[in-house]
């Protein structure tokens, strides 16, 4: 037996329980989001993407565009090594600054991607915390899990959003052991949102932290676009708020916001920041651009909330099983993983709609879907054209159905 053999038959095993990725090879169009071209094995195609992380289409935007550009231009491409080593580029500290005002925190601290951010920070901060107990939510992201897995602490998992299941725990643990409660504010794969106040409510009453990842919400809701702790008047009660720069602001990282000695302890103990390279200056910059704009507007939040709302409606109104969402996550049930996939092969081979499909281990198994991402640039004749392409494939592939109706608000 060979090394290749193992890796090969790690692959074989994938295919055999349809779990295999394959990726579209796309090319984005500045100026023509969500249109992109589709590089087919027979040859370029227009598609449309509906299933973009890009939730504002903030990574087309002429103002994120030229703040890239012209930082480039004036700096150079790379940030020439770690923050410690070769300093820290000016656009990222005045990027540092938006975040932290976003957030209403006295510091932020940007990493390379969302992913580096949860799994730096959460492992840090609970390392730091003497026989420190982390309290995860049951679906929490897979770069939270591996953070609280490196701090080396306990770890006990509480029902989704389930708050007698998490007071349990606190009580169990004791006022006095320190504690770390990580959960989400929107979770990306059904498009729920976390009890947000009555989690503070509770770590206040036994002792705990609060660590809130919004990467879904960023952006997205909040008079300011900082998110469902923003919507909900409760952001100043969250000790540690981490986001994304790379989905509705539309550019690339992560961040975490909170205060002072918690951003400077991370600064000063996490490796996943210390032995990195920083985040480019014209990246950083174009960030900024980013977040400034959606501070200051709020037409594409609101175009978005009624694209999503037309897009429930265009498909469930077509007997298509829209699962239960209150937020912007559009989720299809298909419920098996051959057929989520052959579903999405036969949009956009014959339709020219790109949906990856979800399956295990992102969601459980039998719960296999299509994840729809409108945006504020898919206007109604896409959602109409959607909708009719989906009714389509629901038929030929004799996949199951429900009418749930969504009302208009």
């Amino acid at each position: 037996m060979t090394y290749d053999d193992v890796f090969r038959r790690a692959v074989d095993q994938l295919h055999a329980e349809k779990r295999y990725r394959v990726f579209a090879d796309l090319e984005r169009r500045a100026g023509d989001f969500p249109r992109a071209t589709w590089h087919a094995p027979e040859g370029a195609r227009d598609v449309v993407v509906w299933c973009s992380n890009d939730y504002l289409g903030m990574g087309q935007h002429p103002a994120v565009i030229e703040a890239l550009v012209e930082t480039a231009e004036k700096v150079g491409a790379g940030a020439g090594g770690t923050r410690n080593i070769a300093g820290t580029n000016h656009p990222l500290v005045l990027l540092e600054q938006e975040l932290a005002d976003l957030h209403g925190k006295e510091a932020g601290l940007v990493f390379t991607s969302g992913y580096v951010s949860n799994e730096a920070s959460i492992s840090t901060l609970a390392r730091l915390l003497p026989d420190c107990l982390i309290l995860s939510d049951a679906l929490n992201h897979a770069s939270m899990i591996a953070g609280m897995r490196g701090s080396g602490c306990s770890r006990k998992i509480f029902a989704h959003s389930d708050l007698g299941d998490l007071e349990r725990l606190l009580k169990e643990a004791g006022r006095e052991r320190p504690k770390l409660i990580a959960f989400e504010s929107v979770y990306s794969m059904d498009g729920d949102v976390a009890p947000i106040g009555k989690i503070c409510d509770l770590a206040q009453e036994y002792g705990a932290m609060t660590y809130l990842d919004e990467v879904h919400a960023v952006g997205m809701y909040g008079p300011r676009g900082a998110g469902i702790a923003e919507r909900d008047g409760v952001m100043h009660r969250v000790d540690v708020i981490e986001g994304t720069l790379a989905k509705a602001f539309g550019v690339i990282g992560g961040y975490v916001a909170a205060s002072k000695p918690i951003v400077d302890a991370i600064r000063g103990y996490a490796p996943g920041f210390i032995f990195t390279t920083a985040m480019p200056p014209a990246i950083a910059a174009a960030a900024r651009a980013s977040v400034a704009h959606l501070k200051a507007s709020q037409s594409e939040r609101d175009r978005h909330q009624r694209q999503t709302l037309q897009t429930k409606i265009a498909l469930s109104a077509r007997g298509l099983p829209v699962m239960p969402s209150e937020t912007h996550i559009v989720p299809v049930l298909v419920g098996c993983p051959e057929k989520a996939k052959a579903a999405s092969d036969l949009l956009l081979a014959e339709h020219g709609i790109y949906i990856q499909p979800i399956n295990y281990p992102t969601v459980p198994r039998g719960t296999e879907r299509l994840r729809i991402s409108p945006s504020p640039l898919h206007d109604d004749a896409l959602i109409r054209e959607l909708a009719v392409a989906m009714d389509a494939v629901w038929s030929r592939l004799d996949l199951p159905r429900r009418y749930e109706a969504i009302a208009a608000e």
